[in-house]
Formats: C-alpha cells, structure tokens, sequence
C-alpha cells in the first residue's frame, strides 16, 4: 500500500483558473502524486507544474508558497499528502 506523508496545507483556491495555493511543510517536484484531504475534499492528482511567484520551477522546498493547478475545488486548510 501506498505511503503518505504530510507535506503542506491549502492557503487559498483560485477558482477562475483551478489553481491551489500550497504552504509546504515538505519538499515537492513535478511528477510527484498527491492527496488533498479536508472535510469535504479528497482528490489525488499527479503534479503537473508548480509556480512559485508565478515562475514555473521543476521543485519546491519547505516554507515555499506554490501554486499548483487542480481538478476541483479545494478549500484553504485541507492538508496535502505526497503520496510515495
């Protein structure tokens, strides 16, 4: 079974262009699969790109702000798993 591991939590969810807002409490690269969890969202996405300040970057490290692009809603305060 698949392991998962803490690495962040939702800040903020642009709606107009499905972007996720992320605090990282671990470090993440494009191609990494995820678990957003909260109350009433669960979804699990491969990492397509990552933005820090709008600039596309290949990996972020603990105490990044990214932006990342998602299928669906997410609300601020759902936890992100990296899944390994």
């Amino acid at each position: 079974m698949a392991e998962e591991k803490e690495i962040g939590t939702i800040s903020g969810y642009f709606s107009h262009v499905g972007v996720a807002a992320i605090k990282l409490s671990g470090s993440l690269k494009v191609g990494d699969t995820i678990h957003v969890k909260g109350h009433t969202t669960d979804i699990e996405l491969k990492v397509g790109s990552i933005q820090i300040d709008r600039a596309p970057v290949k990996m972020a490290k603990k105490g990044d702000h990214i932006g990342i692009k998602v299928p669906d809603k997410v609300r601020p305060n759902d936890i992100v798993y990296l899944i390994e």
